[in-house]
């Protein structure tokens, strides 16, 4: 059985923004064949094709819907700013928002996506979709950043709503890769304390404090960038501290959320 390294996990999360243990379990089914993995990610709705795949797509539009205990957020990437602002291309991006608000597959429009970007002339994807469902007292809040590249949709319990839509905002500032350092994988952490020790920052200093050094290293370089609960909140008017102190404090539960961008 092929290993499947937290590296090849994290290349193709980074290529099509699906879940880590989606890409995981894609890259288990398909004995780590790559190009394959996001061939049954697409055909699952659950990511676009990868962007090694095609031309760059560094523009495009992401969007939000909310209705009632119901809520949808999709990303479509294109290349350049003058289609994503094409009516043609702007109607792919709202149908692909409303199938996915319906419980349906993105990839259920690929031969309009393909039959668009062959019109247009631009490598069109699917950047990435989620649907959420609140219950009882949940709140889903959402936030696009002008001029719509980037997008943030937020599933809460408890506290004030217009703190949890905050939360939004700051998704699309910090934009984390993983939720809590329980998800990163053990590889990476590795991975990273190696590179720090053999820095010249740290070898620098007395060996017994060394790894003292890069301990915090990590917690202020890694963890504070990669993982949302450890980020510095947004907004220092608001908070100097953590987003999972910021939430505590506020009594606010995250249940879920989803972050995509273009470009």
């Amino acid at each position: 059985m092929t290993e499947i390294t937290a590296a090849m996990v994290k290349e193709l999360r980074d290529a099509t923004s699906a879940g880590m243990m989606e890409c995981k379990r894609a890259l288990q089914e398909t004995a780590g064949d790559f190009d394959e993995a996001v061939k049954l990610l697409r055909e699952k709705g659950m990511a676009s094709a990868a962007k090694r795949a095609g031309r760059e797509t560094s523009e495009g539009k992401v969007g939000v819907r909310i209705d009632g205990n119901a809520a949808a957020i999709a990303g479509v990437g294109c290349e350049t700013e003058p289609v994503s602002n094409n009516e043609d291309f702007q109607a792919f991006v709202e149908k692909t928002l409303e199938t996915v608000f319906q419980g349906g597959d993105p990839s259920s429009l690929e031969a309009e996506r393909v039959e668009l970007a062959a019109r247009l002339g631009e490598n069109i994807q699917v950047v990435g979709s989620k649907r959420m469902d609140a219950a009882g007292d949940e709140v889903l809040s959402s936030y696009i950043h002008p001029p719509g590249k980037v997008g943030a949709l937020v599933h809460t319990k408890g506290g004030d709503p217009e703190a949890a839509r905050s939360l939004a905002l700051h998704l699309t500032f910090a934009r984390p890769t993983y939720t809590t350092r329980d998800e990163v994988p053990q590889e990476l952490v590795d991975a990273e304390r190696e590179i720090l020790s053999n820095s010249d920052e740290v070898r620098s200093k007395p060996e017994n404090v060394r790894e003292k050094i890069v301990e915090g290293q990590l917690n202020k370089k890694f963890y504070a960038e990669a993982v949302l609960f450890d980020q510095t909140w947004y907004r220092a008017d608001e908070s100097t501290s953590t987003v999972a102190k910021y939430l505590e404090e506020r009594g606010i539960e995250l249940v879920d959320y989803a972050w995509y961008a273009v470009g």
